[in-house]
């Protein structure tokens, strides 16, 4: 996952837009608008953490650099071993 092309993604597109794009992919369908990724999974990874920033920002009511940070976070915390 490249935080800058869900940083790109998230600017670009609504929830609604990415949910339309999330499931063209799960259907092995070409997305109907360009996402960056070397493949599928990278593509639908972005996707989803896209849509988990967008999300995030109107419940919590935060940025998009914060809601980003905030995703970074979860990322990390989930990698590193205990």
């Amino acid at each position: 996952m490249k935080t800058d092309a869900v940083k790109q993604i998230a600017s670009e597109y609504s929830i609604d837009a990415l949910k339309t794009i999330e499931q063209q992919l799960l259907n092995g369908e070409i997305p109907s608008m360009p996402i960056p990724g070397e493949d599928e999974g990278e593509q639908l990874t972005h996707v989803l953490s896209a849509i988990w920033v967008l999300e995030t920002m109107e419940t919590e009511k935060i940025t998009l650099v914060q809601a980003l940070r905030k995703m970074a976070g979860r990322v990390r915390n989930s990698i590193q071993p205990d």
